[in-house]
């Protein structure tokens, strides 16, 4: 299929004139190498994103870059057998708006050993209100289950819970049979929580405690914010629960003991979405298209823009004023 010789991209920079990112003309050759291109439908915002968009974080390890950890479209080039003209296809993390170009541009340039054919319960809109938010979540439950986590053990309880990671954590884990309780400091999102899956919302203060243990209130949970919030989820967690770490909304730093893990066998367990092996990768997607598929994926994407509209999102996703996701429709 004949590309146009240019096309729109939202590339960052950061050389002698400073930091900057906007929309730009760009051609194919200008994107990192790749055995398939395809024509973007969708991509997503996350935190990350806004991070790298503003240069308020260190994402970027080479510029400039196309920004956009997430993409999904349809192949209108390929060089491997494996795919084919029309196919659809999505991508996350990877090394997107990372090491190589991101998604957000009408066209995209992408590896085939980590292109994920779209998965036959989804489409492609669907696949970038999961994008790498759906994929921490899912990712965080799959290693949870694979310590024995089971709903048994007591409530999941999520924080940062109206973000996009937290607010997936929501719908994906209660389809999953477990019940789950948001943690948020935002009281008038209560009722969109629960519409998600809460089965009870609780303000902060829920998570205050700088005891080394507390009462065993949760069978675990994901925490996306870090610091005191992360040491009292891991003193309220019963004993052989699991703790996901996915975020730090709030800190990097954690001060916390020994306590829960030698005397409740408590562990805590990282969640480092963007390289994860292709065969975990595969069956999370799978799990995200079929028995973990939330019922309200359409109410948690709350906002949908161009590519003109992201240097906005960012300012309001980082100064805390998002909730669930947003989807970049090219």
């Amino acid at each position: 299929m004949p590309l146009p010789a240019r096309f729109p991209a939202f590339r960052i920079h950061s050389d002698a004139a400073g930091y900057r990112s906007g929309i730009e003309e760009v051609a194919l050759d200008a994107l990192s190498p790749g055995e398939i291109v395809i024509q973007t439908a969708y991509s997503s915002v996350n935190y990350k994103d806004a991070l790298a968009g503003t240069g308020q974080g260190k994402i970027l390890r080479q510029f400039p870059l196309v920004g956009g950890i997430d993409v999904a479209g349809h192949v209108v080039q390929s060089r491997d057998p494996a795919f084919k003209e029309g196919d659809a296809v999505l991508c996350t993390g990877c090394g997107l708006s990372e090491t190589r170009d991101g998604g957000y541009s009408a066209y995209a340039r992408l590896e085939s050993k980590w292109a994920i054919p779209l998965p036959s319960g989804l489409d492609l809109r669907e696949s970038m209100i999961l994008g790498t938010a759906g994929f921490t979540a899912g990712l965080a439950l799959l290693r949870m289950q694979d310590n024995r986590q089971t709903p048994d053990l007591g409530p999941l309880a999520v924080t940062g819970a109206t973000g996009g990671v937290g607010s997936l954590a929501l719908a994906i884990f209660s389809k999953a049979g477990y019940a789950v309780h948001a943690i948020s400091g935002k009281a008038d999102q209560a009722d969109w929580l629960r519409s998600l899956g809460a089965a009870e919302v609780l303000g902060r203060e829920a998570l205050a405690t700088t005891k080394p243990m507390d009462s065993a209130r949760f069978g675990g949970g994901l925490d996306n914010v870090g610091g005191p919030m992360l040491h009292a989820l891991l003193a309220h967690t019963a004993p052989y629960g699991n703790v996901a770490t996915a975020g730090l909304a709030a800190t990097h730093d954690l001060a916390t003991t020994v306590m829960p893990f030698i005397i409740r066998g408590v562990s805590l367990i990282g969640v480092a979405s963007a390289g994860t092996a292709r065969d975990i990768r595969d069956e999370v997607w799978r799990l995200l298209s079929s028995d973990w598929k939330p019922a309200c994926l359409g109410e948690i994407a709350t906002r949908e823009v161009a590519l003109e509209g992201l240097p906005a999102v960012f300012a309001d996703m980082l100064a805390g004023g998002s909730r669930g996701r947003t989807l970049v429709r090219l």
